[in-house]
């Protein structure tokens, strides 16, 4: 059933914006974390080395990406049986939890070893937030998006999960402008975290009002089955996700998450320079996300997951040793951005190219399991692995891991059927 058959324009873009919007603030409070991570390393682990104490940080930012495939069978399983929209409601529940925790945490030196543990506590919060999030979001926008035009409309996960890292880089910049680096390491970090939670309990008062999918609706009083037997019927798809996603998480990760510490760390621009060069990037970035969708609904799928993986495995070794040798402002930018829009080949379609995957029983659970094993695996840790070849003397390696991982993905893309015209989607 087509959810283009039985809902209207305006109806379904309210829909695209309820659904996706929960991305925003969930990508904003996930974000900041990384964005402030330089402020506010010293007060969990006291260290003299800014790299030690980086890595600690980071050390835990990817042990809350190794919880997120939790999170995408427990809300996987959760969605393909008490809806998409309790699943959404849910996962920004948690992620508003979270975030309250890191604000009202205390220091190492006010309360020892429980700080950093709080700290744990709170990313393995969000941690199960997002890996449920995504799975949840992608079904949903994927669904409630109709046949014509699916591409762009999923498009939107992207787009308000951009704009959440967007807000974040917003926010620092306000920070940064407002406080001296001093005032922000002293405890000015806490305020975007405070923020975070605020918009959360916003998230959840507009995903309450979302209508569910008629594809859900079609099978919510189908028998209740073994989640897992359900999964098991797909192998194929199962891989296919996996081996989708960790070219293009590192990737992305590499460029959004990880590029402030790197343009500090490596390029020496000063932390303002960074953020200000994150913020300009990341808009531009989450302006391409329905241009790339809109191309996928008209020349096919595969053909825009091809550009990225060639344009990374070819471009992401040179793009990564000229950004590393500049300390021009303009060039950085550029560079960065150029990366990016390699990366949209993959991020403005993905979420619908695994949704295209799996029949609605299973959906969300198909779609947000082997996505969080693949980002646990390699998204989340491309921070810490670029630290750690960093502080070996061999930070090249890093730039040839992550075109190794992209030319794999870049092998699944080639030898896979394009979803937009072999989809399951279209015979529930």
């Amino acid at each position: 059933m087509s959810h283009s058959n039985t809902t209207i324009p305006r109806s379904r873009m309210a829909s695209i914006l309820g659904g996706s919007i929960g991305n925003l603030i969930e990508w904003y409070d996930f974000y900041i974390y990384n964005f402030l991570a330089l402020y506010f390393s010293k007060a969990f682990f006291p260290n003299s080395d800014p790299t030690a104490q980086l890595l600690n940080t980071f050390g835990i930012y990817a042990i809350g990406f190794l919880i997120r495939p939790v999170g995408g069978w427990l809300l996987g399983v959760y969605a393909d049986r008490a809806g998409r929209r309790a699943a959404l409601s849910l996962s920004v529940t948690l992620m508003c939890v979270g975030s309250l925790i890191i604000a009202l945490a205390p220091t190492f030196k006010q309360a020892g070893i429980i700080a950093p543990l709080l700290l744990l506590a709170a990313r393995l919060l969000q941690g199960l937030s997002l890996g449920g999030e995504y799975g949840a979001s992608a079904t949903y926008l994927s669904e409630i998006a109709g046949e014509k035009n699916r591409g762009f409309y999923s498009s939107f996960q992207y787009v308000t999960l951009i704009g959440g890292q967007v807000l974040g880089s917003l926010t620092l910049l306000i920070m940064q402008f407002s406080y001296s680096a001093a005032e922000l390491e002293a405890g000015g970090w806490r305020v975007p975290f405070f923020i975070g939670a605020a918009c959360a309990v916003f998230g959840l008062y507009l995903r309450r009002g979302l209508v569910e999918s008629d594809e859900f609706k079609a099978v919510q009083k189908a028998p209740r089955t073994n989640p897992f037997a359900e999964l098991l019927k797909h192998p194929k798809a199962v891989l296919l996700v996996f081996g989708l996603t960790m070219g293009g998480t590192t990737a992305f990760y590499t460029y959004t998450t990880y590029m402030p510490t790197f343009l500090v760390n490596t390029v020496k621009l000063t932390r303002d320079q960074a953020t200000q060069i994150s913020f300009i990037t990341l808009l531009i970035y989450a302006a391409l996300q329905p241009v790339f969708g809109a191309i996928s609904d008209r020349i096919g799928r595969r053909p825009v997951l091809t550009f990225f993986a060639v344009g990374g495995t070819l471009g992401t070794v040179p793009m990564l040793t000229l950004l590393s040798h500049t300390h021009d402002y303009l060039t950085a930018l550029l560079l960065t951005l150029s990366a990016l829009v390699v990366v949209s080949g993959y991020t403005a379609i993905n979420a619908v190219v695994k949704a295209e995957l799996f029949p609605a029983n299973v959906r969300a659970l198909g779609v947000g399991f082997p996505y969080a094993i693949a980002v646990s695996l390699f998204g989340g840790t491309a921070p810490y692995i670029a630290l750690t070849f960093k502080d070996a003397g061999m930070e090249s390696g890093f730039y040839w891991y992550v075109t190794a991982l992209i030319a794999m993905s870049g092998l699944v893309y080639m030898r896979m059927r394009d979803t937009k015209f072999t989809s399951l989607m279209a015979r529930d």
